[in-house]
């Protein structure tokens, strides 16, 4: 009989679990402009996150991709519960976590973790990485026994690809790449079920990426990690997703498996997105349409009427002004078998882009 394969702390890792771990349903987040008041009223609020629903299960990683500026990282707040939302509901296997506080809601953190985007202002440059590893098990006592915590640490450093010899070594004296692998430790600490990952390989090198992703799959396979995955490099989000969610100005605007969404898009949003990933075949890249996009983004603070991506979309007609789509199978594709039955927020979706000049 084989070994079962553990977590860090002992933890058994998973096989694919078809209950939600995570339930998102109509999660809004708005900051009002200008302070509180009838004044800060009148200037209106930046709807960063606008009615944003999905469900993530065990050993699934969901990838959001978007623009800077759409609402990703506020998404990523609200998950770990940084911020509170203007309504809606985040579920962790069932419990509505917006509602709690004082120690409940410290339990659900130690399940929901996170590994952020900058791996050099991330760690606190006057902890050892010993210390910045263990600082999990002092903020929850009971995880890991005192006398345990230090084979711990070497633990899962040794499980992040570091050697468990550099504890007693500071930030400073490691590369952006091992710095990464650090924060991962320390997210790995509380064997939490959920990883909340905002862009954390956008400020490494393209070689660099790619070892922190491969890390972050073997991870996700040996412990059953759920990951939300965050980034603006579709290319990126492509090797790590099962299913993904492109977000425009707040919302999501097209849903799928990552074959359905890089193969098959339907949304003109992200066709426009895929269209300037660099493709490396020249032959591809020769038969491929590039679409500019013409205007600017909307201000989040005063969203258009009807579809929020019209004035940007050459499909926009009247429709599109008086009536905004919703997230769903369009009706005109309910028909078609395959990958272009999935979720666009478009009222004239289709596979088929703009024709070429």
């Amino acid at each position: 009989m084989s070994e079962a394969v553990t977590g860090p702390a002992g933890a058994p890792a998973a096989t694919a679990d078809s209950e939600p771990i995570l339930e998102v349903r109509d999660l809004v987040k708005h900051f009002p402009q200008g302070g509180g008041g009838l004044a800060g009223r009148r200037r209106g609020a930046v709807r960063a996150v606008d009615g944003v629903s999905f469900t993530l299960r065990r050993g699934e990683t969901l990838g959001v991709v978007g623009e800077s500026g759409c609402g990703k990282s506020t998404l990523a707040k609200l998950l770990m519960c940084l911020e509170r939302p203007t309504s809606g509901r985040i579920l962790y296997r069932g419990q509505d976590v917006t509602r709690l506080g004082g120690r409940a809601l410290k339990a659900v953190r130690r399940n929901i973790q996170m590994v952020f985007q900058d791996p050099y202002t991330s760690l606190n440059p006057r902890m050892t990485v010993g210390d910045i590893v263990g600082e999990p098990f002092d903020i929850h006592p009971g995880v890991v026994p005192r006398g345990e915590r230090r084979r711990r640490v070497r633990e899962l450093l040794d499980v992040v690809g570091l050697n468990p010899e550099y504890a007693n070594r500071y930030p400073h004296q490691f590369s952006g790449g091992q710095r990464q692998r650090i924060g991962i430790a320390r997210g790995l600490a509380l064997n939490p079920e959920v990883i909340i990952c905002d862009e954390p390989v956008s400020a490494l090198d393209v070689s660099i990426q790619a070892q922190v992703m491969n890390l972050l799959g073997r991870l996700q396979r040996e412990f059953g990690l759920a990951y939300v995955f965050i980034a603006h490099d579709l290319s990126v989000v492509r090797h790590i997703s099962d299913r993904i969610a492109v977000m425009y100005l707040g919302r999501f605007v097209e849903t799928g498996t990552e074959r359905e969404i890089y193969e098959h898009p339907t949304h003109p949003y992200t066709q426009a997105l895929l269209s300037a990933v660099p493709v490396p075949d020249p032959g591809l890249r020769a038969r491929r349409r590039r679409i500019i996009l013409s205007g600017d983004v909307p201000s989040p603070t005063a969203p258009p009427a009807g579809c929020r991506f019209r004035g940007r979309c050459w499909k926009a007609q009247e429709v599109c002004a008086r009536t905004e789509p919703l997230l769903d199978v369009p009706a005109h594709l309910g028909g078609l078998p395959g990958p272009e039955r999935h979720p666009s927020a478009c009222h004239f979706a289709a596979e088929r882009q703009p024709a070429a000049d």
